[in-house]
């Protein structure tokens, strides 16, 4: 093996600046060449690849976003695409690719293996920590710290005009953000995809604790858990009390990522590259997570037959502890 490529995917998250310098700096200290495909699978049909040395990757660990850009992209769902992408891969004598992303970037990244076999190895990297085989993605962290700061300053809204504030947070199909942010912020309520509730009973108890004397409340709610305004217009009606709605959006996923996504990003990075350097080209792609603060790899296609769910347990915990 001589040379690698490496490219992010999906929707960005913070630490994926780091992780494209880890792998970049990781496979150059191990004698390996290394290209950067730019706008994820849509850029590699097109041929936009560039090459990386160290100076590329000089000064990004504290950047959110990425520098290699993602797009959204359907190209490895069509053949046209498809050969678009293995040819730009003989052209640029790549022996090797890392993937930078989520779940959905695995996926374009086993149906590439499939048509052309050679060693992938995906990195874990989303805010919604959605992805099975690891206990965290890059990003997830940073992403919660920027939702509980908001909440933060909501809260104190919150207690000055005696509201109750719906606070929509990222995931339209799983709850990770809403049931990390809302334990750790003492939300009141915490609304996911995953666990049905009763708004009916919300209401009822708001009302209960309003007549005991509780001047605000602050309900967290996964983007997919409803619609916001909905809910708040309904506890307006049925309590008499204010509400307001604040969905936090896209800021969740920018920002320099925190302490966790780079050291996450970096050993991430690192792994991989070792990783790649001992496969041979018909190995099955790998895909590199952290089981108890452990970094693992974990076999790509076996891992996204299974399917990431909510911790429970955690989730009980906020209810517990918002009595």
């Amino acid at each position: 093996m001589e040379q690698i490529a490496v490219m992010t995917s999906g929707g960005d998250a913070p630490g994926m600046n780091a992780c494209i310098r880890a792998v970049v700096r990781s496979a150059i200290y191990k004698k390996l060449k290394v290209l950067g495909v730019k706008r994820g699978y849509e850029g590699f049909a097109e041929g936009d690849i560039i090459k990386m040395d160290l100076r590329s990757v000089s000064g990004i660990i504290n950047r959110g976003g990425t520098i290699l850009r993602t797009v959204r992209s359907n190209k490895m769902k069509t053949e046209e695409g498809q050969k678009s992408i293995i040819n730009a891969i003989k052209d640029n004598h790549m022996d090797g690719l890392v993937v930078i992303g989520g779940d959905g970037s695995f996926r374009a990244a086993m149906t590439l293996y499939e048509k052309n076999k050679m060693p992938i190895v995906g990195i874990a990297a989303s805010i919604d920590n959605d992805v099975p085989g690891t206990d965290c993605t890059i990003g997830f962290d940073t992403a919660v710290n920027t939702a509980m700061d908001a909440i933060d300053k909501i809260r104190d809204t919150a207690t000055s005009h005696e509201r109750v504030f719906i606070v929509e947070v990222m995931g339209r199909s799983k709850g990770f953000i809403a049931v990390e942010v809302g334990l750790a912020s003492g939300a009141e309520y915490i609304l996911i995809p995953e666990i049905r509730y009763d708004l009916n009973e919300i209401c009822d108890s708001l009302s209960t604790a309003h007549k005991r004397g509780k001047s605000s409340c602050i309900i967290v709610m996964a983007e997919g858990a409803g619609n916001a305004y909905a809910i708040s217009d309904q506890i307006e009606k049925e309590t008499g009390l204010e509400a307001r709605v604040s969905i936090i959006g896209y800021t969740q996923r920018g920002g320099s990522p925190s302490y966790r996504s780079r050291m996450l990003a970096s050993r991430f990075g690192q792994h991989a590259v070792d990783i790649i350097l001992g496969m041979k080209a018909d190995d099955a792609p790998k895909a590199v997570g952290i089981k108890d603060d452990k970094i693992v790899a974990f076999d790509m296609g076996e891992v996204l037959k299974g399917e990431k769910k909510v911790d429970k347990k955690r989730y009980e915990l906020a209810q517990i502890l918002s009595i």
